[in-house]
């Protein structure tokens, strides 16, 4: 049941600085759609794409207002909805599929695998060169009557340097490649000089109705105390590389006190180490007690941390496996086994 997914697990370009935060937490309860995502602001003008992509200015008929995660807190996993509530008031699933590396005809081919497979995260960039793709398997899949828009929930990222330095094109130039509408996150990919500018851009975007909710890629300690007493409105997700083998012990939870929700990219290890990881014998040996992969029990392991997971696969077999994580639990001495491996080796080098 092992297997070596290495090329098409994310990857990330950034910065190594690392900073710390302090920000209040602004959660508001707000009316929810069929997928838990609330009404965009008043005014809001999505252009509106192909095939049944709505206009976000208003919720879709047959829209209902849906009850929090039973602690009422935003950042607490709703495992039967497979839901985590944003302090942006929307709710994204807690696990997804990432596209770095996936391109042409095997990037759509993917993510029509993953919403099949009722995956309903799809995770890009600028940087990955594929949100034409993603875009065109999208409208594909909503035009088949496989997915609704308002059941998804796309991410996409800008880049620093040129892209940063005049976010507003850049911005634009990401909802115009995916044409679906609106875009339900959009992260900075890494700290850069002009990040802040870039931040308050998303920020007016957001205001437009343009994207649901806004975030950071790359962000540590460091990072977020110099950043977030900068901009107006709180990241609703970090995404940071976490993985057995690199775990963030110490930044996974300074994020969530703060009511942001983390997101782990390269779950597997990543570029040339999941064999390596998925091999390990003490994950092996759990995966064997419950009758699960090791992709599965690692990937269950950041769910029960509270790290939303994104892993990135082209094979149709491993992207349906990777969504089975719900029928199984790993118990307390099996968690802390695994948080035994911890090696604090990071695989990309921000």
């Amino acid at each position: 049941m092992r297997r070596n997914d290495s090329a098409a697990e994310k990857g990330r370009a950034g910065s190594g600085r690392r900073r710390s935060v302090f920000v209040l937490l602004a959660a508001a309860l707000l009316t929810l759609s069929a997928c838990g995502r609330p009404t965009p602001p008043a005014g809001g003008s999505d252009a509106a794409g192909s095939a049944g992509i709505p206009t976000g200015g208003s919720l879709p008929a047959g829209s209902q207002t849906l009850p929090l995660p039973s602690d009422g807190n935003p950042g607490g996993f709703d495992f039967e909805r497979r839901t985590v509530l944003l302090n942006s008031g929307y709710e994204m699933p807690i696990n997804g599929l990432g596209t770095y590396s996936l391109h042409g005809d095997e990037c759509r081919s993917s993510v029509r695998s993953a919403l099949e497979s009722g995956v309903r995260l799809i995770d890009t960039a600028s940087a990955y060169g594929n949100e034409e793709e993603i875009g065109e398997a999208i409208r594909q899949a909503i035009a088949d009557g496989i997915v609704t828009r308002e059941e998804l929930f796309v991410t996409t990222k800008i880049y620093p340097g040129s892209e940063m330095a005049d976010p507003e094109k850049a911005i634009q130039a990401c909802l115009d490649r995916l044409d679906i509408g609106y875009v339900d996150l959009m992260l900075l990919h890494h700290p850069d000089p002009n990040d802040v500018k870039a931040y308050k851009a998303m920020e007016r975007f957001v205001k437009e109705g343009k994207i649901r909710s806004i975030g950071l890629s790359n962000w540590y300690v460091e990072e977020l105390t110099e950043f977030l007493p900068q901009v107006d409105i709180t990241p609703a997700p970090v995404q940071n590389e976490i993985h057995p083998y690199y775990q963030e012990n110490d930044v996974i939870p300074f994020i969530q006190e703060k009511g942001i929700v983390v997101q782990g990219w390269y779950p597997l290890g990543g570029r040339g180490h999941t064999a390596e990881l998925l091999g390990d014998p003490v994950i092996s040996e759990i995966a064997e007690a419950h009758g699960v992969s090791s992709a599965q029990v690692i990937l269950r392991w950041n769910l029960q941390k509270g790290v939303v997971v994104i892993p990135g696969s082209g094979n149709p077999d491993h992207i349906r496996e990777n969504t089975q994580l719900y029928h199984f639990e790993l118990t307390e001495v099996e968690m802390n086994r695994i948080n035994a491996l911890d090696r604090n080796e990071k695989y990309d080098w921000y």
